[in-house]
């Protein structure tokens, strides 16, 4: 018995890493091509938005699904993505011959830490929905326990919180699933100077309108998002001249499903002001969408701002994981 538990225990520590932290196992992806965005249709250009590509994704391991929130790494390969059921999921994407994407590697999935190093899996303390990425910090915002924390970079994955940051709306006003699901990080030559800015999903001011705060800067307050055609924002990110791109969705009844991404100027983003924004892209069931909860935009070596797209599953048969890119056309 002692020496089948040296055995164990020096099992246990060779799989450790100098930090203390445990190996992860890669998480097989298996993808397939979606070419067409709107179904029975072979039209590619939607506005300004022109249809690039995208993925359905499945996956053997129980804890991949449930995408909230995805942000790509300056070599606009590599990514850093946050599930709403207390994980962090980093990866790369992979790309055809002809440069559409074609899959996901490299994917790992770890629990996230709170401040005191504890893990929770599930949405009653660790409900991730908002990621940016920020010099050497990683910031995630929570519902239910409603939060944004930071997390050092590199080393995000296996650190617990580095302390949280005043949300500037209290959170008696938020519902407890509908909080601050959208939170990016504006140019720092934007009017905002590279602030942080969150807005919630469903937490709405007495004109009906959903709180949004600008969390420090020259321009730190509170604002609203004017809330149309029961549309609620899920995620957004700044484009390079300081507009925000805002992904919305909906779910009633009547109308099903629907994903919209609206534009909002740099100028309307500040305090006590009302945002609203042109529609740039509205979408239903009869186009490859689900869920849609996550959305990153970046440059490609082209010059030309392209824009990616993720769905949350809830690890429900129902729905499905997506991946779906975009190039932004002026």
């Amino acid at each position: 018995m002692l020496r089948l538990s040296c055995v164990a225990l020096l099992t246990l520590c060779l799989a450790a890493d100098a930090s203390g932290a445990f190996a992860v196992d890669k998480t097989e992806i298996s993808s397939r091509a979606i070419s067409t965005f709107k179904i029975g249709s072979s039209e590619t250009k939607f506005g300004p938005l022109e249809f690039l590509g995208g993925l359905e994704m499945v996956s053997g391991d129980r804890l991949f699904g449930s995408w909230s929130s995805i942000r790509f790494r300056p070599d606009q390969k590599h990514f850093v993505g946050v599930l709403d059921t207390g994980h962090w999921l980093t990866g790369s994407i992979e790309r055809d011959p002809q440069g559409r994407l074609s899959g996901l590697s490299g994917v790992e999935i770890t629990p996230m830490k709170n401040g005191t190093g504890q893990t929770f899996e599930g949405k009653g303390h660790m409900d991730a929905e908002g990621l940016a990425l920020r010099g050497d910090q990683v910031l995630a915002s929570f519902e239910q326990d409603h939060r944004v924390e930071t997390y050092p970079d590199p080393g995000f994955e296996n650190s617990p919180s580095l302390g949280s940051i005043p949300l500037l709306v209290p959170t008696r006003l938020l519902r407890p699933g509908r909080g601050f699901e959208t939170m990016a990080v504006a140019p720092p030559d934007s009017p905002l100077k590279g602030a942080i800015v969150i807005i919630s999903e469903e937490s709405r001011d007495k004109q009906g309108n959903v709180y949004g705060a600008i969390l420090d800067g020259p321009l730190k307050g509170r604002f609203s998002v004017i809330r149309k055609d029961d549309f609620d924002p899920t995620d957004g990110a700044f484009l390079p001249d300081g507009d925000l791109l805002l992904l919305e969705r909906r779910f009633n009844i009547a109308e099903g499903i629907g994903m919209r991404i609206r534009r909002i100027g740099a100028g309307e983003i500040k305090p006590g002001a009302m945002a609203d924004g042109e529609v740039l892209l509205t979408a239903d069931f009869g186009y490859q969408i689900d869920n849609m909860e996550g959305l990153d935009t970046f440059q490609a070596p082209d010059g030309t701002t392209h824009v990616i797209v993720v769905s949350d599953d809830n690890h429900s048969i129902l729905e499905r994981n997506l991946m779906l890119e975009f190039r932004l056309t002026e």
